[in-house]
């Protein structure tokens, strides 16, 4: 039954690692959108999507318990709201494949997180990873300063690159935070909350992050893309990978994203053209090796 229950698990992961692919596709069709604006409506649309999925499984939801953990809910929907922001704000500053490839060095941060909160300490293998990860890092880093223009000081695709392991890091912490709640709390009683107090944090930052510029989507080129991303890789595809957390550590969930970037990548190649040069796939390579070394320590 144990085995079984795994299966299901990473099932979830996989289905989640597929349609994360898709995010950053539906935001490239959304770049007149400033960030805050994209983030707000995905959560909004998410939160109706959960709903309508809630009442046509005739799933319950445990007010009781939402008031009992609503601190951890809170810094959970703090958590996913940055990586969003982060993440959003990376797709249009960098390529497809710089955004979904360093989006998911979450693995890294895990280790990390463990060595320092849990006193946990890597091996050689992950130490191997590690670095193979971090050169990879390096090599994009450095491409993207010899290909950017000397008098913008630090270029848009540098600063894309660094808010996508922002997102990294955050996603990690979200992770690693919410496993242990992730078993008291049914999937309904744990991410309506999270994506409804995301979508309220979001909001009011946006009236201090952009001025007051907070901009209402109109025409079905904006509309269907966003009903696109509040669905697909939030309202299914994150509450599959956070569901897939009571039988997955942490770095195992994070590794099922490791299918994004690849999905991305490809579709990011067939709609916008967007082929990625060869010193960016040579990082990029370096990076997944080094993240599966770090997973296969962990196995």
């Amino acid at each position: 039954m144990r085995e079984r229950t795994r299966k299901l698990a990473l099932a979830e992961g996989v289905t989640a690692g597929v349609l994360f692919g898709t995010a950053a596709i539906f935001v490239k069709f959304v770049q007149n959108l400033n960030a805050f604006s994209i983030v707000f409506w995905r959560l909004v649309i998410a939160c109706l999507a959960l709903s309508v999925m809630a009442i046509f499984l005739r799933k319950s939801f445990n007010l009781n318990l939402m008031r009992k953990n609503v601190k951890e809910l809170f810094i959970l929907s703090l958590f996913l709201a940055l990586h969003f922001i982060f993440f959003v704000s990376a797709l249009k500053d960098t390529t497809i494949l710089n955004a979904t490839v360093l989006v998911n060095t979450t693995p890294i941060f895990s280790v990390f997180i463990s060595a320092f909160l849990f006193k946990l300490k890597p091996s050689l293998l992950a130490i191997v990873g590690l670095t193979m990860s971090f050169v990879g890092m390096c090599v994009i880093g450095y491409a993207e300063a010899i290909t950017s223009n000397i008098h913008e000081g630090v270029s848009s695709s540098l600063k894309g690159d660094l808010e996508a392991v922002l997102a990294a890091l955050l996603i990690a912490l979200y992770l690693n935070y919410g496993r242990k709640i992730r078993s008291q709390m049914s999937m309904v009683s744990l991410m309506l909350p999270i994506y409804t107090f995301a979508a309220i944090t979001i909001g009011v930052s946006s009236i201090f992050a952009t001025g007051g510029t907070f901009t209402m989507p109109f025409g079905a080129e904006i509309i269907l893309p966003l009903i696109g991303l509040g669905i697909m890789p939030t309202a299914i595809a994150h509450t599959l990978y956070f569901s897939s957390l009571s039988n997955l550590k942490s770095f195992e969930t994070a590794t099922m994203a490791l299918l994004e970037p690849v999905g991305a990548i490809l579709l990011g190649i067939a709609i916008f053209q967007e082929i990625p040069a060869y010193p960016f796939v040579l990082g990029a390579g370096l990076i997944l090796l080094g993240i599966v070394f770090i997973v296969k320590e962990k196995c």
